[in-house]
C-alpha cells in the first residue's frame, strides 16, 4: 500500500484548536466494452467524436436501454467494500446544464442507490481506522470539454462526446476522515481494492478514477459540523493531500481573522498551489432530480447477489493475513507483496518452485522490485519468471551457491532471461571453495588486522562482521557464509 505523508504548514496550536472534517467522492469508469445505455465503445483514446450514436448524444426520439455488465461489475465494487446491495433500486435525472452533457440531464441514481451502508479500513502510522461508506450508486459519464488558449483572448473550447455515456459508479464516503494522510490512505486502499476485483483500470491520467472532496473545519470536540467546501476533480493522489493540506489552513485562516467560510466548489490550481473559486453552491442539491421515466426500476435479486459475492477474489487485506500465517513473511513484507494481484501471485508462483517464503520474499524486494523499478517494467513483464526465481532462491537456500553469487546470476538472468542452472554452470559460480583455502584466507585477514582483533576479545561483537565481510571479500564471495563463520569464530577465540 502507498504511504505518503503531509508536512503541515498548520501551527501545532491551531490544528489542537480545529478539527478538519474530510469526506471523499469517488467516480470510478467501469472496465465494459460498451457504454452504460447504448452499444458504443469505451474505448479510450479514439478519435474525438467517433463512439457516439444517437442515444448517449442525447438525440430526440432515443432510448436508454441498460448494460447488465455494468451493474454486475458495480455490486461487485459494492460487496468488496461491505455494503448492502438492495434488491430494488432506480435511476434518476440529474438536471444542470453543462457543454459536454448533450441531454441536459445525467442519469444517476438518488433517492434509491444500488447500495449503501459500507466501510473500509485504513491504516495510517501503524493506527487503523475504519472509514464509513454512505453510498454507492451507478451514472453515466458526461463528455469532456478541451479548452484552447485559456485564460487568454481567443480561447476555443472543443467537445469531445466519447466519454460520454461510459458507465461510472460513484462511491460516497461519510465524513469520517480528519487529516490529509487518512483521505490519500482511504483512496488509495480503495483502489488497490477496485483493481483486485477487476473492475475498473483505476488511471487517473486517463480519467477512469477522479476524485471530488469535501471538507470542513470545527472547533475540537463541537458535534456540529463547519461549513464545507468541495474541492472539484482531483485527478493525482498527491494533488488530493495538497489540495486538502490548502483548504483546512485557508478556513482557520478565515475563522480566525473573524470571517466567514462561504460554501462553493473549488479546483485545485497546481500552477499556483492553490485552489481557486469555480461557483457558489447555496443549496446542497440543486439538481432537481426526478425518476428516470424511460428504464425499469434495477432488479438484483438475492440468487444474482449471491452470485457475484461468491465471484469475489480473495481482497488484499486477506491476503496480506494469510500471507504473514502462511508463508512466515513479517507484516511489511506482506503489505508490499500484495501491492497488486500480479505481483502476489508472482511470490505464491515462487514459492510454489520451491522457494522457502521469506526467503522469497526477500529476493523479491531487493532484487526484482529494485531492478523493475530501474527499468520502468511492471512485474508482468519480469525478465524472469517465477519457477526461475524460486529455482535461483533454492540454489542459494541450499548452499549450493553463496548469497554473493546468486545476486551476480540474477542481474545477468535479468539481462538475458537464462536460467539460474545454467549461468552458474556455464561461469563456474558453483564451485566452492575449501575449508583450507578459507581457513589460510582467514589468517591473512586477522594477521593483517591486531586492533580489530584486540576489540573483538574485549567484547566488541560488532568487528566479528568486518572480518566476515573480508574473508568472502579475499574468497571472491563464492565461500559458504556458514563456513567462514564457523572458521573465523573459531580462530578469533
Amino acid at each position: 500500500m502507498t504511504k505518503f505523508a503531509t508536512e503541515s504548514a498548520i501551527s501545532p496550536d491551531l490544528l489542537a484548536k480545529y478539527e478538519p472534517v474530510i469526506g471523499l467522492e469517488v467516480h470510478v469508469q467501469l472496465l465494459t466494452k460498451s457504454k452504460i445505455f447504448c452499444g458504443c465503445s469505451t474505448q479510450f483514446g479514439d478519435p474525438p467524436n467517433t463512439n457516439v450514436c444517437p442515444v448517449c448524444l442525447g438525440l430526440p426520439g432515443t432510448l436508454p436501454v441498460l448494460n447488465k455488465r455494468a451493474v454486475e461489475m458495480a455490486m461487485r465494487a459494492a460487496l468488496a467494500i461491505n455494503c448492502t446491495v438492495h434488491e430494488h433500486s432506480r435511476f434518476a435525472r440529474k438536471n444542470y446544464f453543462y457543454p459536454d452533457l448533450p441531454k441536459g440531464y445525467q442519469i444517476s441514481q438518488y433517492e434509491l442507490p444500488l447500495a449503501t451502508g459500507g466501510w473500509l479500513e485504513i491504516e495510517v502510522k501503524g493506527k487503523t481506522k475504519r472509514i464509513g461508506i454512505t453510498r454507492l450508486h451507478l451514472e453515466e459519464d458526461a463528455g469532456k470539454s478541451l479548452h484552447e488558449g485559456f485564460p487568454h483572448s481567443g480561447e476555443k473550447t472543443y467537445v469531445d462526446f466519447n466519454r460520454c455515456g461510459t458507465p461510472l459508479s460513484e462511491i460516497v464516503s461519510e465524513p469520517d476522515m480528519r487529516t490529509p494522510d487518512e483521505a490519500y490512505a482511504y483512496l488509495t486502499t480503495l483502489r488497490q481494492i477496485l483493481l483486485y476485483i477487476g473492475v475498473s483500470d483505476c488511471n487517473m491520467e486517463e480519467g477512469s478514477l477522479r476524485c471530488d472532496a469535501n471538507v470542513s473545519v470545527r472547533p475540537r470536540g463541537s458535534s456540529e459540523f463547519g461549513t464545507k467546501v468541495e474541492v472539484k476533480n482531483l485527478n493525482s493522489f498527491r494533488y488530493l493531500a495538497k489540495a486538502l493540506e490548502y483548504e483546512i489552513e485557508r478556513h482557520i485562516g478565515i475563522i480566525e481573522s473573524g470571517g466567514r467560510i462561504s460554501q462553493e466548489t473549488r479546483l485545485w490550481n497546481q500552477a499556483a498551489n492553490r485552489t481557486d473559486s469555480m461557483r457558489s453552491k447555496e443549496k446542497a442539491h440543486d439538481y432537481r432530480y426526478f425518476p428516470e421515466p424511460d428504464l425499469l426500476p434495477v432488479h438484483a435479486g438475492a440468487t444474482w447477489r449471491d452470485d457475484v459475492l461468491r465471484a469475489l477474489p480473495e481482497l488484499p487485506g486477506a491476503k496480506r493475513a494469510r500471507f504473514v500465517s502462511t508463508y512466515g513473511v513479517t507484516a511489511y513484507d506482506a503489505e508490499v507483496l500484495t501491492d497488486s494481484q500480479g505481483l502476489a501471485d508472482y511470490f505464491e508462483s515462487v514459492v510454489k518452485a520451491g522457494a522457502p517464503g521469506k526467503a522469497a520474499a526477500n529476493w523479491m524486494q531487493t532484487e526484482l522490485l529494485r531492478r523493475l523499478n530501474d527499468s520502468g517494467k511492471e512485474i508482468a513483464a519480469s525478465p524472469v519468471s517465477p519457477k526461475a526465481l524460486g529455482e535461483l532462491v533454492v540454489l542459494v537456500d541450499s548452499g549450493k551457491i553463496t548469497a554473493a553469487v546468486g545476486k551476480k546470476a540474477f542481474a545477468t538472468m535479468f539481462e538475458t532471461g537464462r536460467s539460474a542452472t545454467e549461468i552458474v554452470a556455464a561461469e563456474g559460480l558453483g564451485a566452492q571453495v575449501g575449508e583450507d583455502t578459507i581457513e589460510k584466507a582467514a589468517r591473512e585477514v586477522i594477521e593483517k588486522n591486531p586492533d580489530n582483533v584486540a576489540k573483538f576479545k574485549s567484547g566488541n561483537e560488532g568487528v566479528f562482521k568486518f572480518f566476515v565481510g573480508q574473508v568472502m571479500k579475499a574468497t571472491r564471495g563464492q565461500a559458504n557464509p556458514q563456513v567462514v563463520n564457523d572458521i573465523v569464530r573459531r580462530l578469533l577465540s
